[in-house]
């Protein structure tokens, strides 16, 4: 079974910036991508940001030159920097992921972390 954790939302100022984290865990054998999704209240879950294993990535245009993501593959882990915010960038953020597990025949499974909430505001 495979585990997602994010952290590092909260409550920002139009124009600032804030760094979420996402660690995976459990039977992990090999991470294919890495996905934030966002949902605001009232709108549908909506991709963000996504990071392949070989280092490809790929934006919404909403937040294309303001957002960065980035992985870790020692620590099983995806950052997504985000510079220049502005209040319709208020959502949960969700961190998914296929991997391939490390148990039996390794399948590849998707996971979904809880969610950590992104306000921006005056």
């Amino acid at each position: 079974q495979v585990q997602l954790a994010e952290s590092g939302g909260g409550l920002v100022q139009p124009g600032g910036s804030l760094r979420l984290s996402c660690a995976a865990s459990g039977s992990i054998f090999s991470i294919i991508s890495m996905v934030w999704y966002r949902q605001a209240p009232g709108k549908q879950r909506e991709l963000v940001a996504t990071i392949l294993s070989g280092g490809t990535t790929n934006y919404a245009d909403s937040v294309k030159g303001r957002f960065t993501v980035s992985r870790d593959n020692a620590k099983n882990g995806v950052y997504l920097q985000m510079n220049n915010l502005k209040p319709e960038d208020t959502a949960v953020y969700y961190c998914n992921a296929y991997v391939q597990s490390a148990t039996g025949p390794r399948p590849i499974v998707n996971a979904w972390g809880q969610g950590t909430q992104v306000t921006v505001s005056s």
